[in-house]
């Protein structure tokens, strides 16, 4: 299923890929676009966990959200749907929402090559942080996605050069305080969100999609060696 994509990678990264084992936590809008796309690019060994059923209002931008998924899982429709992408993808379900008792445990016993932080809690993003730094796992966590049109506003940084972002604003005093070192990769967006008066940010498609993607890219070509 990968001759296209071995038009222009090397057998050698193709197997590198398959060897590869990304833990994806957040199974929503960026989280879902990210975790296909992988699958798609030939990663072999996907770990995904989230808690949530598929809602009706995940239809605007989850890929996973569809009339015939309302009231699932996500992790096992995901699941479903890798597996109908790449039956030999292997993949790990976890239905269960990370937290501040039990994510370093988890990060720990799968002990992943990547990890993709695509949640939406900030004491569970601290501990996703704290574990993957002290484990040296090469860690993604996604900033604010809602309430933005822009995906061209979108970038991968280190999180002590990000400026705007509040969520990446809380995660640099945190590492500060605790005085965490090494990098940490964020993807955040330099676009102003628009100002609704909710607390439960709008969305559209385009930016949670495309962050989604962006990471999976960054990933992808740190794993075959391309800047």
């Amino acid at each position: 299923m990968f001759e296209r994509l071995e038009k222009i990678i090397s057998t050698e990264d193709l197997t590198k890929l398959k060897n590869t084992t990304v833990m994806i936590i957040g199974i929503g809008g960026v989280g879902g676009y990210a975790t296909e796309s992988l699958v798609r690019s030939g990663i072999g060994n996907i770990i995904i966990i989230d808690k949530d059923k598929v809602d009706i209002t995940n239809k605007n931008r989850q890929i996973i959200a569809l009339d015939s998924t309302i009231d699932k899982n996500k992790v096992d429709v995901m699941k479903d749907r890798i597996l109908d992408i790449n039956k030999e993808c292997n993949v790990i379900t976890i239905n269960d929402f990370l937290n501040i008792d039990n994510t370093y445990e988890i990060i720990k016993k799968y002990k992943p090559d990547y990890v993709i932080d695509a949640c939406d809690t900030i004491t569970t993003k601290k501990e996703i942080i704290r574990a993957c730094v002290e484990m040296d796992i090469e860690l993604v966590s996604c900033m604010g996605t809602g309430n933005r049109f822009d995906p061209s506003k979108l970038m991968i940084i280190d999180l002590r050069k990000t400026s705007y972002d509040p969520i990446a604003k809380i995660l640099r005093k945190y590492v500060k305080d605790e005085k965490i070192k090494g990098k940490i990769n964020v993807l955040c967006s330099s676009e102003e969100s628009v100002k609704t008066g909710d607390r439960t940010p709008g969305s559209s498609i385009f930016v949670p999609a495309s962050a989604g993607l962006l990471i999976s890219s960054f990933i992808f070509r740190k794993i075959i060696g391309r800047k």
